[in-house]
């Protein structure tokens, strides 16, 4: 059965934070992944797991600044891992098959915003290989894992997915790059990988989700000026937040968290969520998920352009 893509009334809200969502749930002997793990939203996201119980792994590109970030933090350990690059992904995911270990849940926390044009791989746009594909490949890379966890993967959109659906007739951008647009087609796809995903894995009793973590001054801002941050009304002249809705790091990495852990979620999936809560569809007042981010046929025309590019789809031949 599909889940609906309407509230449920969970409790929470936008300034919950993940410690709250996680009051009462008890991680121990689980193993979670969250990507950029070391870093703003991924940071927090990382605290809370560990402070519940879990054992987390923090795959990085840059593992001495990951070590130095969950220096003093328990049940934490770093891995090697660039998203931008294939070979870098199947290492990693290699390295864990390896270890034997159940993998119960995955955050794909890591992220670019907004950055110059930049090519990866085999000429890739940046955003939308390092964002969508390289977590495509790592989730199924680790498949093995993921299923003998029975858990959840949890992808991080965010609301700039209304920014741009998927541009079928070029989604590297290879006839004019326009850096926001890119953004908001990498987060559409993030949505659209945890449909199909949920739609593919919900048998083996995996369940997916996309989230909105909300509006955070994160490291995720490094590609942007302080210009065009106080242009946008984020920050002052001084660097000074502005945007009283922006929410805290600590509130930030709460849906994630909750759409990772919940009880109130078992049985569901396939749905983008926002605020600790499932989102309605978006109606034009500013919240919600735009529906072609939900659309299964979509989702499913996005699983097999990822495995055409990636050469990888632990599903091929299965239905879904």
């Amino acid at each position: 059965m599909t889940t609906p893509q309407h509230r449920i009334g969970s409790g929470f809200g936008a300034r919950s934070t993940a410690d709250e969502v996680l009051k009462g749930v008890d991680l121990t002997g689980r193993v979670a992944l969250v990507t950029g793990g070391y870093s703003g939203l991924g940071l927090q996201t990382t605290r809370a797991l560990s402070g519940a119980g879990a054992q987390v792994v923090v795959p990085a590109r840059r593992r001495g600044a990951a070590e130095e970030a969950l220096a003093g933090i328990d049940g934490v350990e770093v891995g090697e891992l660039d998203l931008g690059d294939l070979d870098s992904v199947r290492r990693f995911a290699e390295e864990f098959l390896a270890s034997g270990r159940d993998l119960h849940l995955v955050i794909n926390n890591a992220g670019i915003m907004a950055c110059p044009e930049t090519r990866v791989g085999p000429g890739w746009e940046a955003q939308f290989a390092t964002n969508h594909l390289g977590h495509y490949a790592l989730v199924n890379r680790l498949w093995p894992a993921v299923e003998r966890g029975g858990g959840r993967v949890v992808a991080v959109s965010s609301a700039g997915h209304r920014r741009s659906g998927m541009r079928w007739d070029d989604v590297m951008f290879e006839h004019g790059y326009d850096k926001w647009q890119a953004y908001g087609q990498a987060k559409t796809a993030n949505v659209l990988f945890a449909v199909h995903l949920d739609a593919v894995a919900k048998d083996a009793g995996v369940r997916a989700f996309a989230v909105h973590p909300g509006g955070i001054l994160t490291p995720l801002q490094r590609h942007l000026t302080r210009q065009e941050m106080v242009e946008a009304g984020w920050i002052d002249e001084q660097g000074n937040q502005l945007n009283t809705s922006f929410k805290t790091p600590e509130q930030g990495a709460a849906t994630q968290v909750w759409a990772a852990t919940s009880p109130q979620l078992d049985g569901m999936g396939g749905v983008y969520c926002e605020d600790c809560d499932i989102a309605e569809q978006a109606d034009g007042s500013g919240g919600g998920v735009h529906p072609y981010a939900t659309d299964p046929e979509q989702a499913a025309r996005l699983w097999r352009l990822s495995a055409e590019l990636t050469g990888v789809d632990a599903f091929a031949g299965r239905a879904g």
